[in-house]
């Protein structure tokens, strides 16, 4: 399989352990990984690469400088979803097909406004209210869904 399941977009990434959890998953999915800049940490740190494990071999990660370098490398037609608490449209009604762009924001503040209105938006189930899910868990939870609809699991 050389196309990607899907492809986990982490803007503005803040903590290196939830990357470094995002990676597993992405490796064991066959997700690549894009992580756009700035982060709240560097790939070198040891957090990173504890939680990542030697997992971190298996993922293809994309480093890229700013929201207008990540757009740059997207084809024509790309489908970028953003996770966000302020969508009305749930995971599981996406319609995930290969090679989709899953976007989430930083854990402390998600999305900007200006970002997440500009796509097409879509949220987890948080029956419980309070706060939002931790990132790698939202991450892990979207992916498997788009992995369950595209791959029939």
């Amino acid at each position: 399989m050389s196309d990607p399941l899907v492809h986990v977009v982490l803007f503005e990434p803040e903590k290196a352990g939830n990357v470094g959890n995002i990676a597993r998953t992405c490796a064991v999915l066959g997700a690549e990984l894009r992580l756009i800049r700035p982060f709240g940490f560097r790939l070198a740190d040891r957090e990173f690469r504890r939680a990542g494990m030697d997992y971190l071999e298996g993922v293809t990660l994309h480093d890229h400088a700013s929201w207008t370098a990540f757009q740059a490398t997207l084809e024509p037609g790309a489908r970028v979803f953003a996770f966000s608490t302020h969508a009305t449209e749930y995971h599981t009604q996406a319609g995930f097909m290969r090679g989709d762009y899953l976007l989430f924001g930083p854990e402390s503040r998600g999305l900007p406004v200006w970002l997440r209105d500009a796509l097409p938006r879509l949220k987890l189930p948080q029956p419980g209210g309070g706060r939002s899910l931790n990132l790698s868990v939202a991450v892990g939870v979207a992916a498997y869904e788009a992995g369950r609809q595209i791959e029939g699991w």
